[in-house]
């Protein structure tokens, strides 16, 4: 059973920078992705930032040269490195962990940006 565990959400000013951790225990051997999603009120939930099996990493083009995604060698842990963060980046952010048979989710953590 995978779980998935998300911290680092908060309230920031526009401009500032938050770091997004996932703790991931169980097995994901043979994972398709990982990384990270975010829902904002009213809207779909998007894809931000994943790794990609194989060793590929895609980012949404809204977050690219401002969001960086990381993992430890274990994969026990990924994080998401969010600078000069807009208003429009307020949402719910998701860890998730892509398997061939399952999609598992974090519980999400919220980040906000405002003045």
């Amino acid at each position: 059973q995978v779980q998935l565990v998300e911290s680092g959400g908060g309230l920031v000013q526009p401009g500032g920078s938050l770091r997004l951790s996932c703790a991931v225990s169980g097995s994901i051997a043979g994972f398709n992705a990982m990384g990270w999603y975010r829902q904002a009120p009213g809207k779909q939930r998007e894809l931000v930032a994943v790794f990609i099996s194989g060793g590929g990493i895609n980012y949404a083009d809204s977050v690219k040269g401002r969001f960086t995604i990381s993992r430890d060698n274990a994969k026990t842990t990924v994080r998401l490195h969010m600078n000069s963060l807009k208003p429009e980046d307020t949402a719910v952010y998701y860890c998730n962990v892509e398997l061939s048979w399952r999609n598992y989710w974090g519980q999400g953590t919220q980040v906000t940006v405002s003045s």
